[in-house]
């Protein structure tokens, strides 16, 4: 009898070892089941890694006067035709940036057909379809802070402003800092343009402002003598020199109309002049050669440079020199 209760309580307590063994691996099952809970071990997603950005950076670009014509007489009409032979290599990259030498309005042109010493041979108005060509052709950010922006009076700031955005081109003037986020890098872009006085102080905020949300400052100044050739003058790499020291990791010029020197200022690079990309200018050699910039920016935070050489046709035409 007493063996029988011996062997009664080991079955008994075999049972419960088992029952509440089952019930364990249950809770584990329902644990590892649950999504939730998976996630806690899980590894963490890594983001994909960021590409090298490529920008180029162009001279300047008017639309009105000769130009205006060509793209009449041998354009059908299409703005498109200006940068038909460059239209490819623009399209290699994450940004083009250029200077937009003049308002985009619905005005008649009273440049075209003029002597160049005419008063209204320098008073330009481009076409608005010239918003959509520049859109067409990558050229998708513009430098407004220049000496022909105001050609049309504010009125004509306001139409290039409106006709630029209606097309998704962006845009930015000596009263504005332009941020762009490019594969997860943030660019900033700052103007200073000659012509408005005492802008040199408010300029020097500017670039530090646009250091605090960017993780790189270009300034894109509008400066310096007309066709002067080589050096741009201590007045002008001075202030180079300022914009540098307040933060700018590289100074790209335009307006001379031709292409004037660069340099290197504590590892930073200064073109002080582009030269022309889209002008009628073909009294000279010079003023029909522009400089394109390369700029890449690494993955490490290191930026190179390449340079292009562009040449002006007398058909109203850009195209790369070979």
């Amino acid at each position: 009898m007493k063996n029988d209760n011996a062997k009664f309580k080991i079955i008994i307590f075999l049972f419960i070892v088992l029952f509440f063994s089952g019930c364990m691996n249950f809770s584990a099952d329902k644990k590892l089941a649950d999504p939730a809970r998976q996630n806690i071990f899980q590894e963490p997603s890594i983001p994909e890694p960021k590409e090298p950005i490529k920008i180029l950076f162009v001279g300047d670009m008017m639309f009105d006067r000769y130009i205006r014509e060509a793209v009449g007489k041998y354009g059908n009409g299409d703005y498109n035709y200006t940068l038909e032979p460059v239209k490819e290599k623009l399209a290699e990259y994450d940004l083009v940036v250029g200077n937009l030498e003049g308002p985009i309005t619905d005005n008649e042109s009273v440049s075209v057909g003029t002597a160049m010493e005419e008063k209204n041979n320098f008073r330009f108005t481009f076409d608005p379809a010239v918003a959509k060509t520049l859109f067409d052709n990558n050229i998708k950010l513009v430098n407004l802070g220049n000496n022909h922006i105001l050609n049309q009076g504010e009125r004509g700031v306001v139409e290039t402003k409106k006709y630029l955005d209606s097309v998704g081109v962006d845009h930015f003037d000596e009263g504005s800092t332009f941020v762009k986020e490019i594969n997860g890098i943030k660019v900033g872009f700052v103007n200073y343009n000659y012509t408005v006085l005492d802008s040199v102080e408010a300029m020097i905020e500017n670039i530090k402002s646009a250091r605090e949300q960017s993780d790189f400052v270009f300034v894109c100044p509008h400066w310096g003598t007309e066709y002067k050739i080589g050096d741009p003058g201590e007045t002008v790499r001075s202030l180079a020199h300022r914009f540098i020291d307040a933060g700018a990791d590289a100074v790209i010029g335009t307006h001379p109309h031709v292409v004037q020197n660069s340099e290197e200022y504590l590892g930073k690079k200064i073109y002080y002049s582009l030269g022309n990309f889209i002008f009628d200018q073909y009294f000279q050699k010079e003023t029909m050669e522009g400089l394109g910039v390369e700029m890449t920016i690494q993955l490490d935070g290191a930026i190179g440079y390449s340079e292009l050489k562009f040449e002006m046709t007398k058909r109203g035409q850009t195209k790369v020199e070979l």
